[in-house]
């Protein structure tokens, strides 16, 4: 996956060691418009980057590209080709997208939609342009994976996004439209919107590979019993997992009602291109699916070797009580204080020359005879578990 203008790679968080993430909120908060607000008031974040504009307009023949200060220098860069990209950076200043929006013509729900972070993937059709809301994937600092909300408007000679701040992985895009390879120049605005979607989704692979190879990790230290921090970095990788799941869930019916398109706003031929990136999105859900397993697996796995690591300790400390409880007995038989001289029977061995030996060599007969016996029963020694597991009549794991 390439990256342009500043760009974030998102399997950048899964190089190196991996680490657990930070205590933080249980919910991650997203700024919303106040409860019983008026239906497209746009409620921005403080905190936001403000808006970067950046533009590409091209035709078969020519492509200008164009940094513009404001919104207000837009207006000049529109129509002058057949195509135009333009991408807005930063959602921090409603003023300013609001006269995104009034060029383009943007309906005011779809632009509250747009600054509003938390939507899912979704496809709405306004009058004049389609509105597409997807979610790229993004490294956190922490070592996770988080996602970043993309908003797309596809009209008859245009294509505008939305991006929460700078960085993105459309700068393989970008290149194809400044070298005019293949049909990338010659096409239409459909195309672009195609284009723009595929990167989205193939951004989503190196990521989902990336984690593939850290569960394989994983699962060596599980089996060697290396590492005490499996079970935070293994959960860790579920939740980067799920985070991937959502965003590409709803996505697969955005695809797909996009195949379906009457409406003339993706020629046949696109469409047929997208039939390729709804195989993309199936083969990444199945990869997660299957990753979510092995992370499960791993998990149960690592939970199994705990307890077993825990049971031959207490195996052992529970052999040397054993042992200990017989031998505690007749030095508490020998501890007491009945005097001899009062009666033959209060202990007469006191009074004999090899009393104390005979004392000793009874505890070690007894310590020899119970080692003896643990070993017949397969309790201790070489393959102890599964000679206890034959005994049972069970076979052994």
């Amino acid at each position: 996956m390439g990256s342009g203008n500043g760009a974030r790679d998102p399997a950048a968080a899964w190089a190196g060691p991996p680490r657990p993430p930070p205590r933080k909120p249980r919910h991650h908060r997203k700024r919303r418009a106040p409860p019983g607000a008026s239906p497209g008031t746009l409620v921005v974040d403080p905190e936001a980057p403000r808006p970067q504009l950046h533009v590409l307009a091209y035709g078969p023949d020519a492509l200008d590209e164009a940094r513009p200060a404001t919104p207000a220098e837009l207006g000049p860069l529109l129509r002058r080709r057949p195509v135009t990209w333009v991408d807005v950076a930063g959602l921090g200043d409603a003023a300013a997208l609001e006269q995104v929006g009034t060029l383009f013509g943007l309906h005011r729900l779809a632009l509250e939609d747009v600054i509003n972070t938390h939507q899912r993937p979704k496809l709405e059709r306004y009058e004049g342009h389609h509105f597409l809301v997807l979610n790229m994937p993004e490294a956190r600092p922490d070592g996770g994976l988080g996602s970043e909300q993309l908003s797309l408007f596809l009209g008859k000679d245009y294509v505008l996004t939305f991006q929460e701040r700078p960085g993105d992985c459309f700068g393989p895009v970008r290149q194809r439209l400044r070298d005019g390879q293949g049909r990338s120049r010659a096409a239409g605005p459909d195309w672009l919107a195609y284009a723009l979607l595929d990167a989205v989704i193939d951004a989503y692979f190196p990521v989902a590979e990336a984690a593939g190879e850290r569960l394989e990790t994983l699962e060596d230290d599980v089996l060697a019993g290396r590492a005490p921090d499996l079970l935070p970095r293994i959960h860790l990788i579920r939740r980067d997992l799920l985070v991937m799941r959502r965003a590409l869930w709803p996505l697969r019916e955005v695809v797909a009602a996009l195949q379906r398109e009457e409406e003339g706003a993706f020629s046949g031929e696109t469409r047929l291109y997208l039939r390729d990136v709804y195989d993309h999105v199936i083969n990444l859900l199945d990869l997660l699916e299957n990753l979510r397993e092995i992370a499960g697996g791993l998990m149960e796995l690592h939970l199994s070797a705990t307890s077993n690591r825990l049971n031959e300790a207490m195996k052992v400390l529970t052999v040397i009580s054993t042992i200990f409880i017989p031998l505690t007995f007749i030095v508490g038989v020998y501890g007491m204080n009945f005097d001899p001289d009062s009666s033959p029977l209060n202990m007469p061995e006191l009074r004999w020359y090899w009393g104390y030996p005979f004392a000793v060599g009874v505890m070690a007969a007894t310590t020899v005879a119970l080692l003896a016996f643990f070993r017949r029963r397969g309790w201790i020694g070489p393959g102890s578990g599964t000679v206890a597991a034959r005994r049972e009549g069970e076979s052994p794991r």
